[in-house]
């Protein structure tokens, strides 16, 4: 009985681990394929960030953007930094910090203000960039994450394996024989 118990959650465990061998196999195919569209979406955009030593990035408010000076924007986490550390920092000096929604409001009650116009049209652009950008973090963020859990995946799969052998070793372990004189029958007493 002990034998077809083992067995039974041996099995079990070894169809537990084909789940999550194959879960880790698609998890790590899906953060290969966030990574790489990412990667060339981005690169193709030539966008490089100023010099860490350049006045565009002077100011404490432009810190974070120090630490990729120079370098091609490739990364979820680069446009991150670009969009909420260089380009929404330039957006709030354009008209005072409001939105562009607010400006476009203000537009749309003075139809004859070319200026206001002109900071619409740039709030929209910049708006825009800036959401392709956090887009791109957000992407990158779930290619991370399917990284991470393709390694946990595969790691659950290999103990599970290791877990389903023990348990098949242990259904086949064979408790010793009795001995010869068990097996006889008791002599009567007269």
């Amino acid at each position: 009985m002990r034998a077809a118990l083992d067995k039974m959650v041996s099995w079990i465990g070894l169809v537990v681990a084909a789940v999550l061998i194959v879960a880790g196999v698609l998890l790590t195919w899906g953060h290969n394929f966030i990574t790489g569209q990412v990667h060339d979406q981005l690169a193709a955009q030539k966008i490089y960030f100023p010099p860490a030593d350049s006045p565009a990035v002077a100011g404490s408010e432009f810190a974070a953007m120090r630490q990729y000076g120079g370098q091609l924007m490739t990364t979820g986490s680069q446009a991150e930094v670009y969009a909420d550390h260089f380009i929404a920092v330039h957006l709030s000096e354009i008209a005072g910090e409001k939105t562009y929604a607010e400006l476009s409001s203000l537009a749309q009650a003075n139809p004859n203000d070319q200026q206001l116009a002109a900071q619409v049209q740039t709030m929209f652009r910049g708006e825009t960039l800036r959401g392709l950008l956090l887009n791109a973090y957000a992407f990158g963020t779930v290619g991370t994450i399917a990284g991470a859990a393709a390694i946990v995946a595969f790691a659950g799969g290999a103990l599970m394996l290791i877990l389903a052998a023990l348990g098949f070793w242990h259904a086949r372990r064979r408790l010793p024989a009795p001995s010869a004189a068990a097996d006889q029958e008791p002599e009567p007493i007269s």
